[in-house]
């Protein structure tokens, strides 16, 4: 928590200020202020911890042969972030293996920090969230996002395009580790991404477990930090999410 708020004191001072952008690939994004973030949360975890490996999303990894690995996000949605439209956050998890233990999405503008540890709930400010009481994904606000595999993107599109008018609304997060946040805490009631990275989905993984729901792949297997295509919710929604959606193409691969 404390790297999480020491990086997004950073972030929120220069939210709408100038920034130095690059560009990784087509649409994918980094900012000065993703490095400067960055910069110290590893700082402050590896003073803590200098034992454990790390991955982070702007940096070469880290590994000591520890069991232990850190997994960081400085901004996760930076493009909402660089284009002046405040809904990003940062991540800052643990894992133990492929298994998450702690996790941490703060997200600086709204000063609201989801937490969970493994087998002690998850929390939003310190109060218990849950995921979604729905039972039927015709009652159902689903949210998604494109991410940078545009083939992949497309069949998410055609996916939804399909469902609809079977559902109520859908969004576009613009940021994963948010969806997978808002997913545990019931604010949406089913996430569902494509192709992320261990950094986007690392402190969702555990908010949705914690929170009373889970997290699987497009097969219905159940969800690791190196796990890229995942949809979140209670069991019960993704149950029924795998059923609506069998055969389509974006569950296939």
């Amino acid at each position: 928590m404390e790297a999480a708020r020491k990086a997004g004191e950073i972030i929120r001072e220069r939210f709408l200020t100038d920034k130095e952008v690059r560009f990784k690939g087509r649409a994918d994004i980094v900012t000065d202020v993703d490095l400067a973030a960055e910069k110290v949360i590893l700082e402050l975890v590896r003073s803590e911890f200098p034992q454990f490996s790390v991955l982070s999303e702007e940096s070469d990894p880290i590994e000591t042969g520890s069991p232990f690995r850190w997994v960081i996000d400085p901004i996760d949605g930076t493009r909402n972030f660089a284009e002046g439209i405040p809904h990003f956050c940062v991540v800052v998890a643990l894992a133990r293996g492929s298994e998450m233990v702690a996790g941490v999405t703060y997200d600086p503008i709204k000063e609201e920090t989801f937490s969970a540890e493994l087998g002690k709930g998850a929390f939003l400010n310190g109060e218990p969230i849950s995921v979604s009481s729905r039972e039927q994904i015709p009652n159902c606000v689903l949210g998604f996002d494109l991410g940078y595999v545009d083939q992949k993107a497309a069949t998410a599109l055609d996916m939804i395009r399909e469902l609809w008018p079977g559902f109520q609304t859908m969004r576009l997060m613009g940021s994963s580790a948010l969806g997978m946040a808002y997913a545990a805490a019931g604010r949406i009631d089913l996430y569902f991404h494509h192709s992320l990275s261990p950094w986007d989905s690392a402190s969702g993984l555990l908010l949705a477990r914690e929170a009373g729901g889970n997290v699987v792949d497009r097969q219905g297997q159940n969800a690791d930090l190196f796990t890229p295509s995942i949809i979140a919710s209670s069991q019960q929604l993704i149950d029924r999410f795998m059923e609506a959606t069998n055969g389509m193409e974006w569950r296939q691969g």
